[in-house]
């Protein structure tokens, strides 16, 4: 499992780089998280715990940006942003098998038990679920895609893939054809782009791959990669 590495940091935001493999926040395993890992980057050696607050989240495997308020105001502040989709989240997704130009999916998602599934959209407990994705490269056996979250739904990008066929590399839970080390799959925040919560300023925040997407991308693919983020510099 990698480091949680520092990307931004103020009076109001932590923001870091998630490696694949931890939880966004404690759960009753006990396992690593990254809430817990940022309080003790921000200890000052008092032994009292600083404020941290979770405004979203990333799936245990997955990786990338992922953004912390430092105190209350600022994650309401952050919240809304997300709840009102002011914020725009961008992934890098590599997919098995071949999608070709730009697309839309749009399906219903519903969780009981800790588990997510697509519904039916008169499923009393569905929510809409829909983003927007551009091939960025793809070869006969795998497509890299950028994607645009329109709604921030359980597992969203990992089912919708799946369901029509592509599942995320690595992620054998939705029946892709093997594995990844670290507990990783392809998918990978690479950009947030957000108000500051507290200064008249659009923040917009990369994150560098993991170290084990060297086994999944091609040298075209992560030429694409820099391309995209080449035109998105950080602010």
């Amino acid at each position: 499992m990698g480091l949680v590495t520092i990307l931004y940091r103020d009076e109001c935001l932590l923001v870091v780089n998630k490696p694949p493999g931890l939880l966004s926040q404690p759960d009753h395993s006990g396992a690593p998280d990254v809430v817990s890992r940022g309080k003790e980057m921000l200890s000052d050696g008092t032994g009292e715990a600083p404020f941290l607050g979770l405004v979203h989240r990333l799936d245990r495997p997955a990786s990338g940006v992922m953004a912390l308020a430092r105190s209350s105001e600022a994650a309401r502040h952050l919240s809304r942003q997300f709840r009102e989709r002011v914020v725009e989240k961008r992934y890098v997704v590599v997919v098995e098998g071949t999608l070709n130009g730009i697309g839309s999916w749009v399906d219903y998602i519903a969780k009981s038990d800790r588990r997510a599934r697509l519904v039916d959209a008169d499923h009393p407990e569905g929510k809409r679920a829909e983003l927007d994705w551009q091939v960025l490269e793809s070869n006969s056996a795998r497509t890299l895609l950028q994607v645009t979250l329109q709604t921030g739904r359980s597992h969203q990008i990992r089912l919708q893939g799946a369901s029509r066929g592509h599942p995320v590399v690595g992620d054998d839970r939705y029946g892709a054809s093997a594995s990844l080390t670290d507990r990783a799959i392809a998918l990978h925040h690479v950009l947030l782009r957000a108000d500051h919560p507290a200064r008249p300023r659009r923040k917009t925040i990369r994150a560098p791959l993991p170290a084990c997407w060297s086994d999944v991308l091609t040298d075209a693919m992560d030429a694409a990669i820099h391309r995209m983020l080449d035109r998105e510099q950080p602010s």
